[in-house]
C-alpha cells in the first residue's frame, strides 16, 4: 500500500509521512488504522504486519524491549515507553501462575480498529518468541470486540480466544516470563533507557495535572464512580499530594470528574456505538435519569436530543 493512498483514505494531509517530525491525534491516529484496514482488505491485517516487521524497523521506544533481560523485564520496558508511540496504556500484573497483559484506551472511547488490537496483542506474543527462541503459547486472550475472529487470528494466537469482554488482555504464564532473551545487551540497555526516560519525562512535564487525572478518571470509569483516593494510587502519589496539586491548578476533583464524564459522554453519543441506558452506566450513574439531568447541565439539552443533531 501507498502512503499517499492510505492518508487519502484517512482524509489526512498527503505529505504527512514526510514530516521530519509529525504528530496526529488520538481520532487521526484511528482513521489511519481504518484506512490500512480497508484499503488491505485482509481482516487479519494487524497480525500480518507484525510477522512481516523485522526487529530492526521498531522504534526506539518498543525495539529497547527486546535487548532485555527476560521476558518479564521486556514486558516492563515496553509497557513503560509504548506511550511514547501510541495512545495506549499498557499493563501487566502476575496473579499466581498467570501474567494478565492488559492495554486500554482511555482517550479513544469510542470502537478501536481491530488492527490495532491485532498489532498489540502480537506485539507482545513476538516480543516473547523472538526475544526468547521459543514459541511461547498464551493460556487465553480476551476480547472487547464481538465474535467470531477471523481463523488467521486464533491460528496465531493458539488459545482460546474469548469475545464480548470487558477489557481487551492475553493471559501468559509466569513460568515463560522468566525465559531469557538471546539478544540481552545490558550496554545498549544502558544507551537507550536514560533517552527513553527523558522522552517520557518530557510528554509527562507537557500534560497539565487536569489532563493526567482526567485520562485515569476515563479508565475508571466503567468500573464504578472513582475516587480520589484511587486515582492518586494510580498516579503513583498521595491523596493529599493530589488534592494538593489539583487545588493548585484552580480547579477540584469533582470538577474534573464532571469533565471527564461529559468528555466520554458526547464522544460515546456521537458514535452511536451504545444505548443511552448504557452510557449512563458506563458513566458511572446509578441511573438514567441521573445522566439525563446532568446532561441538561453541561448541554442545556436531552442526550437524545444532542445525538439527534451531532
Amino acid at each position: 500500500m501507498q502512503p499517499e493512498a492510505i492518508l487519502r483514505q484517512a482524509r489526512l494531509p498527503a505529505a504527512l509521512h514526510l514530516a521530519e517530525d509529525a504528530w496526529l491525534t488520538v481520532e487521526q491516529y484511528c482513521a489511519l488504522w481504518r484506512a490500512v484496514e480497508t484499503l488491505s482488505g485482509d481482516p487479519a491485517i494487524g497480525i500480518t504486519m507484525s510477522l512481516a516487521t523485522d526487529v530492526a524497523g521498531h522504534p526506539p521506544a518498543t525495539m529497547s524491549a527486546f535487548f532485555a533481560r527476560d521476558y518479564r523485564d521486556a514486558l516492563a520496558r515496553l509497557a513503560r515507553y509504548k506511550r511514547l508511540c501510541a495512545p495506549e496504556e499498557m499493563k501487566f500484573v502476575e496473579e499466581g501462575t498467570e501474567c494478565v497483559v492488559s492495554f486500554d484506551w482511555a482517550i479513544a472511547v469510542d470502537d478501536q480498529p481491530y488492527a490495532i488490537v491485532d498489532v498489540t496483542l502480537a506485539a507482545i506474543l513476538e516480543l516473547g518468541r523472538r526475544g526468547t527462541g521459543v514459541h511461547i503459547m498464551p493460556l487465553r486472550v480476551e476480547l472487547t470486540r464481538k465474535g467470531p475472529v477471523h481463523g488467521a487470528l486464533t491460528e496465531y494466537i493458539g488459545a482460546p480466544v474469548l469475545c464480548g469482554r470487558s477489557r481487551d488482555l492475553i493471559v501468559l504464564s509466569s513460568a515463560d516470563l522468566d525465559r531469557p532473551f538471546a539478544a540481552y545487551n545490558p550496554e545498549m540497555l544502558a544507551v537507550l533507557a536514560p533517552a527513553l526516560a527523558n522522552s517520557l519525562a518530557e510528554m509527562e512535564a507537557q500534560s497539565s495535572i487536569e489532563d493526567q487525572v482526567k485520562v485515569v478518571i476515563k479508565r475508571r470509569l466503567a468500573s464504578g464512580k472513582p475516587d480520589v483516593e484511587e486515582i492518586a494510587r494510580e498516579l503513583g502519589t498521595s491523596e493529599r499530594t493530589l488534592q494538593r496539586r489539583i487545588a493548585s491548578s484552580g480547579t477540584t476533583f469533582r470538577r474534573l470528574l464532571d469533565q471527564a464524564r461529559h468528555e466520554i459522554g458526547q464522544q460515546m453519543l456521537a458514535s452511536g456505538a451504545n444505548g443511552i441506558d448504557e452510557i449512563a452506566f458506563l458513566l458511572g450513574y446509578q441511573d438514567t435519569s441521573s445522566f439525563y439531568r446532568a446532561f441538561r447541565n453541561w448541554e442545556g439539552v436531552t442526550p437524545a436530543q444532542w445525538r439527534s443533531v451531532n
